[in-house]
Parts: structure tokens; sequence; C-alpha cells
């Protein structure tokens, strides 16, 4: 059994939450067009793996140039939309069709 003092503890915390749920709900229509966008690039953020090592991510700074000696760098990856047609290649894009950029979900070609 709880004492008197943690019940009541535990009950204004409840309130509290009932009470922030129900303004959150009130309030709606003034965040959510601003917290949408927020909570879907959290989203992607936290489901979808990273570049692989090597590979810059589309609109951030390439990877550095490779150093005298060492091994050939990773191709960079394009994704190439013609029609309703999407291909992922490491050449660049034939002419007619759009560019687009990589979400980061690939890192490998089929040979």
């Amino acid at each position: 059994m709880r004492s008197p003092r943690e019940r009541a503890v535990w009950t204004a915390v409840a309130v509290l939450l009932l009470a922030a749920a129900a303004a959150a709900w009130w309030t709606a229509e003034r965040w959510t067009p601003h917290a949408g966008p927020w909570a879907k690039q959290a989203w992607r953020t936290m489901t979808r793996p990273g570049p692989p090592p090597g590979q810059a991510r589309a609109g951030t700074a390439a990877a550095p140039a490779p150093q005298v000696g060492a091994s050939a760098a990773a191709p960079v990856l394009h994704k190439c939309v013609r029609g309703g047609r999407t291909e992922y290649t490491d050449q660049p894009c034939p002419p007619g069709s759009d560019k687009r950029p990589l979400d980061g979900a690939l890192s490998v070609l089929p040979q």
C-alpha cells in the first residue's frame, strides 16, 4: 500500500499529464503544421541508416579526396528517374532523366 503523500504525488502527476494532453489537443491546429515536417525528418533519420563510410550524404560536402597510394574511393551513386522508372547508377544520369537525391538507405549497387 502506498502512503498518503505518495498517492498525492502520483495523483498530481496524473492530473498534470492529463492537463498537458488536453492543452496539446486544444491547440493542435497551431503547432502541428510546425511539428509535422520535423517529425517526418526525425522518423526518417531514426529509421534509415546513414551513408556508407567514405560517401557523403546528398547536400553535404563531398568526401575527402583519396591520398596517394590509397585504394580507390567508393563510387558516387545517383538516382535517375525517367517517366515512372527509377534507376540507380554510379554513372551520370542519362539525358532526359531527372537526378534525385539518395536517402542513404541504398549503399550497394548490383554488379
